[in-house]
């Protein structure tokens, strides 16, 4: 990708391996006019530049370390507070990704070997060893992005290959030279929330791919029973009034063209069926929200103080407050929950022969000898539990810290990687309602009439042999989980 065009989410995902990232002739240009105004502010004494002449945080009122050098690590050594678990990698490197896109709007004011020293890490497998506990996602992901500045540095640990091995040697292993900061290059590294937008991201474009694989499902469900789709009919979600449920719908009445009801379904069908375009419109609606969000994220800069040379402004403020991604994200494991719920719910209608149109119960082959779906239904009760225990917003949680200078917090941070998670949860429910549907066609189910869900039954039926005998069936639901994410079919 060329730094000089617009970041998207797809390019977050690229990251994950490999790949080239470009620093074009206009970057270059605009990120040496940024460096040569800083240099031009510090020589003049009676301009204060927060970080670069003075201490950080609660501590600005101090003046910060005589060398650029011991600036450098005035920065980052403190910082160095991080605990828990290392964050996933594809993470690490997206918040890498849209730090090195925000260095290099020039706005920041970064020596140029630092964004081509980034650029150059992207062609290589490196990625920083990051704890995911010690951000407040307020003044940036101060401590995760300075575990990542320092093993750019060669100090503390990185991954190389998905090997976690000191940073030193999995630089030199990579072919890439430690970075040398100075105190304005370290701070710009740190003080934004790339950590934050990348979770966000991330979460968002696997949990739009479960929405689009619950919608499908759903599809799938009625055909599979028979049941009649009028309540899809575009007249009556017209009058909803809804734009998200008028898409959702229209992609739903798309995939059933063609069904036959067997009528032998009731008048109204239950909620999770008959309301399902109005609960997905609304999920719809907000996931375009985040959409919005994380499009803005990706495309500003987060850091303090900004330099505009062309204004001969130096400008200290707050674009390194992640509030709107932590709305976003909070957002989203709020959809998490409604769409797992929903997955749940339909699994549950779909293993009860009271309510599935004769089938056996848990979709067993040979029920008492076999217990089909059971315990893949257990698992599902525990997962949405799960994700209704993580929903609490994160957003209204603040808590003052730093001496007060950070007397509000987003806390968009938790927000977004507790949404990545929540995320993964939804993809195994998605997983274990296909494989549901799969088994019903089995033990007696009809095939469905509709030509498209035909074909995504017969994905499923490629891929995943039927539950006669009982088997366990972890692998499977992962397996299901795929073809439906990824619209394998």
């Amino acid at each position: 990708m060329d730094l000089g065009s617009p970041l998207s989410v797809a390019h977050l995902l690229r990251a994950s391996a490999p790949l080239d990232v470009v620093v074009g002739a206009s970057v270059a240009d605009r990120v040496a006019r940024g460096r040569a105004y800083l240099r031009t502010v510090l020589a003049d004494d009676e301009r204060p530049v927060y970080g670069a002449k003075t201490g950080f945080g609660a501590l600005v009122g101090f003046a910060g370390r005589a060398t650029e050098a011991d600036q450098c690590d005035n920065t980052l050594a403190h910082l160095g507070a991080g605990q828990g678990p290392d964050l996933p990698l594809d993470i690490a490197r997206a918040a890498l990704l849209v730090r090195t896109w925000s260095l290099a709007q020039g706005l920041s004011g970064v020596s140029a070997h630092v964004v081509e020293g980034l650029a150059a890490m992207f062609a290589t497998t490196f990625v920083p060893a990051i704890p995911r506990y010690g951000s407040v996602g307020a003044s940036g992901d101060l401590i995760p992005l300075a575990y990542a500045a320092q093993a750019l540095r060669g100090r503390g640990h990185a991954y190389l290959d998905g090997v976690r091995l000191p940073a030193a040697e999995a630089l030199a292993s990579a072919g890439l030279s430690p970075l040398e900061l100075d105190g304005r290059d370290a701070l710009a590294l740190v003080n934004g929330t790339s950590v934050t937008t990348a979770a966000t991201a991330l979460a968002l474009s696997s949990i739009r791919a479960s929405h689009r694989a619950v919608a499908d499902l759903t599809c799938l469900l009625v055909d599979v029973l028979g049941a009649d789709p009028g309540f899809l009919d575009p007249l009556l979600i017209s009058a909803f009034g809804h734009p998200g449920a008028f898409a959702v719908s229209a992609d739903m009445r798309g995939l059933l063209e063609g069904t036959r009801p067997s009528g032998e379904r009731p008048l109204q069908e239950p909620y999770s069926i008959r309301c399902s375009p109005q609960l997905l419109g609304a999920a719809e609606d907000a996931l375009r929200y985040v959409d919005g969000v994380v499009l803005a994220d990706l495309g500003g800069v987060s850091d303090n103080p900004l330099f505009f040379p062309g204004d001969d402004l130096v400008a200290h403020g707050g674009n390194f407050f992640g509030q709107p991604a932590a709305f976003a994200a909070d957002v989203l494991a709020m959809v998490t929950a409604s769409l797992g719920n929903l997955a749940e719910r339909q699994l549950d209608l779909l293993v009860d022969p009271a309510r599935n149109t004769g089938l056996p119960p848990m979709l067993a082959a040979g029920p008492g000898q076999q217990h089909g779906l059971q315990g893949v239904q257990l698992a599902t009760t525990a997962f949405v539990a799960e994700i209704r225990r993580n929903v609490l917003p994160a957003s209204t949680q603040s808590l003052p810290t730093n001496l007060h200078n950070q007397d509000v917090v987003p806390f968009g941070t938790q927000a977004a990687l507790r949404s990545y998670d929540l995320a993964e949860l939804l993809r195994l429910l998605c997983g274990s309602l296909a494989l549901g549907l799969r088994q019903a066609v089995h033990v007696g189910g009809r095939r469905p009439t509709a030509p498209r869900c035909a074909a995504l039954l017969d994905a499923l039926t490629d891929a995943i042999e039927p539950v006669d005998p009982d088997r366990p069936l972890d692998v499977d639901v992962r397996v299901a989980a795929d073809v439906v994410t990824g619209r394998q079919w």
